[in-house]
This record gives structure tokens, sequence and C-alpha cells, in this order.
């Protein structure tokens, strides 16, 4: 079953309010391989300028997403098939630098949905607006595909 798109533009998704912790950005630094003390040592990333650990640029993705009970619920109460789907893209424009003790949002919204060889994939591009306060830190967009191998034959 294909996506409507009208109906997912309009589609509401949750936002997600979201305390950056320290630890929890040390983590994801050793986790990725990271080894600037930027962002592992308070007092390293004062010297560089910074007022606190800052956030990692890909710790925004939708890494923080799918620690949701129901990660993809947005795609189901669409009508999508959960069992055919697959990470298609992903692209951040960054603003501003978040840092730890941000106290964060995430504006989640559809963009747009559309299809490729002659039907066989679907994609549903959802983007994530990060706020701090009024502050628009970054704008993270990440592109999911559905395969439909019946339009195919």
């Amino acid at each position: 079953m294909y996506i409507d798109r009208d109906v997912a533009l309009k589609h509401k998704i949750a936002s997600i309010p979201f305390d950056v912790e320290r630890g929890r950005l040390r983590f994801f630094a050793r986790t990725i391989g990271l080894n600037d003390p930027v962002y592992f040592d308070v007092e390293a990333a004062k010297r560089a300028g910074h007022r606190d650990l800052p956030v990692p640029p890909t710790f925004l993705s939708n890494s923080l997403e799918l620690e949701l009970p129901n990660p993809l619920g947005w795609l189901a109460e669409l009508g999508g098939d959960l069992t055919k789907t697959t990470h298609a893209e992903q692209g951040f424009t960054y603003h501003a630098m978040a840092y730890a003790g941000d106290s964060l949002i995430l504006h989640r919204r559809l963009v747009d949905v559309y299809t490729k060889k002659g039907g066989a994939l679907e994609f549903v591009v959802k983007q994530t607006d990060v706020m701090r306060g009024e502050e628009t830190l970054a704008e993270v967009r990440f592109v999911i595909a559905l395969r439909h191998p019946e339009a195919s034959k």
C-alpha cells in the first residue's frame, strides 16, 4: 500500500523534548570513535572556546528517535509496511552549536513523499528542526525507503 502524500504532509508527529547530558555525550563520542578531548573534558572544551561539552555533529540524528518505544509509529500510522523499510539518506544543516546542559525540542514533520523505479520504491522524507527555545540549531533530514516489489512485476 502506498502512502497518501497529501495525508502524510498533514500528519502530526509528536515533538520530542530532550535534555543534553554530559555523560550521554561522552558515551556517544566514544561509541563513534571521537578522540578530541573537547568531547570528554569540560576544561578542554572551554579552552577551545565552548561553554561546555559540544554536541558531536551526528548526535542530533535520528538515533535519539530510535530510543522511543515505537520510533517508526508515525510511518505505520500512515499505512507504511515497516517490514519493507530501509534507511535511504540523511542530511544535516547546522545553524548553531548545542551543548551539554541544553534543553532541546525536536520538532518533527513530513516534508515529502515520492516514488521511483515505476513505484517499486517509495520515499518518505521527514525533517526534524532541533530547537533551543526559539533558536533553530539544526535541521535534520531523514529519508526512509519502502519497497513495493509488486510494482516491478
